[in-house]
């Protein structure tokens, strides 16, 4: 239950305010609602076309928090009823987007149209109507580091400030226009820029948020299962599929690239903080992700077939990955950013927030969901294992 005593970072008591959760049937979304409704007094307009991740928030009745939240199967294309949702809120979180790499080559008009244009009225509504805005961008608005573009061997390339991410002073370096790869970073980069633009010319009230691959249980991993059908998901999506499946796990141009990866847990504790504490976030771009759980890809594909077997119980394939080119495996137009460090200065000063979760620990839990979810997919008939 909800404290009835709860105060803010500069010690103000925390009013229960009503939010309208766009894209609340997300995996991030899920897990928000969740905090919101164990561990505060706040109600949720919870705004998706599905609600299968927060089923058990809505059903049954006889929940503590029933009264504090509603779902409304909205497509925010073309529903009205979106605008009068946002007026009778407080504020407004928009978690809706078309997030899935191989669609930035595919469908780069759908990519671009989803992150900006289905963006605007949101945007619209909360300053016509003087409502608060947290907006969900993504780290791949810093494109490319400067360092990628020195020689392999120039030592620069290992000084932080030619690769560490920085909200206020790294440059969003991107591809040409025909790597597509990029059109989901330059929409999702317009719209922060339209964002700024009406917090400094008609005052919006708004905080941007720039994930850094946020990972967890109910995270989209089985095509077709837990997620869509056609395309090809995230890498740490990916690499589950294919030990679930028993698949060796496909390394992208060998695996070099450089991520990092924060557990959901932790980063919702930031967002809650960004919720509950306007006069610190307010007019603020917030990194948030864990620049200690850094690894190339593939040592996340040795680390995660090392845990998988752990949690199955099964041996790992006697060839567990392989290697795939980026044009066969996202097809033409591809491109990629070499590292995504985030610097976590500004949300550290602002919030006092930092991720707590190891990455092997965060794996255990992702990894440890899953396998089970994909057992009892296949109990119930709903997917078939892959032979190996």
């Amino acid at each position: 239950m909800a404290s009835q005593a709860r105060v803010d970072l500069d010690g103000n008591p925390i009013k229960p305010i009503t939010i309208c959760m766009i894209g609340a049937g997300g995996f991030i979304g899920s897990h928000l609602c969740e905090k919101l409704m164990s561990e505060t007094p706040h109600k949720v307009f919870a705004v998706d076309v599905y609600n299968d991740k927060i089923k058990h928030l809505l059903e049954p009745d006889s929940l503590p928090w029933s009264d504090r939240i509603q779902f409304h199967r909205i497509n925010i294309k073309h529903d009205s009823r979106l605008e009068g949702l946002i007026k009778m809120s407080d504020l407004t979180i928009n978690l809706a987007a078309i997030c899935t790499p191989a669609d930035y080559n595919t469908r780069p008009l759908d990519t671009i149209y989803s992150n900006f244009i289905d963006a605007l009225p949101v945007v619209k509504y909360c300053s016509e109507n003087n409502k608060r805005l947290i907006h969900f961008s993504t780290c791949e608005v810093y494109g490319k580091t400067i360092g990628s573009f020195l020689p392999k061997d120039h030592p620069l390339r290992q000084d932080p400030e030619y690769y560490i991410l920085k909200e206020d002073c790294s440059p969003c370096i991107f591809g040409p226009v025909e790597k597509q790869r990029w059109s989901y970073a330059c929409a999702k980069q317009l719209i922060e820029r339209l964002i700024y633009g009406e917090g400094a010319e008609n005052g919006l009230e708004f905080t941007i948020v720039r994930p850094f691959n946020w990972i967890g249980p109910r995270m989209d991993f089985i095509p077709g299962i837990d997620g869509p059908s056609e395309g090809v998901p995230r890498v740490l999506a990916c690499f589950s599929n294919n030990l679930l499946r028993r698949e060796p796990l496909k390394l992208v141009d060998g695996g070099q690239s450089q991520r990092t990866f924060v557990y959901i847990k932790d980063a919702i504790e930031a967002v809650l903080l960004m919720i509950e504490n306007p006069a610190r976030a307010n007019g603020h771009i917030f990194n948030v992700g864990n620049p200690n759980n850094e690894v190339t890809v593939r040592q996340l594909a040795e680390m995660m077939t090392q845990i998988y077997s752990k949690v199955s119980g099964e041996p790992a394939l006697e060839s567990p990955t392989i290697d795939v080119s980026s044009k066969e495996f996202y097809g033409e137009g591809y491109d990629d950013s070499d590292k995504r460090i985030p610097d976590m200065t500004i949300i550290n000063r602002q919030l006092g927030w930092n991720p707590k979760t190891s990455l092997w620990d965060l794996l255990d839990s992702t990894l440890t969901y899953q396998h089970r979810t994909y057992a009892e997919a296949i109990k119930k008939s709903i997917a078939k294992p892959v032979a190996s």
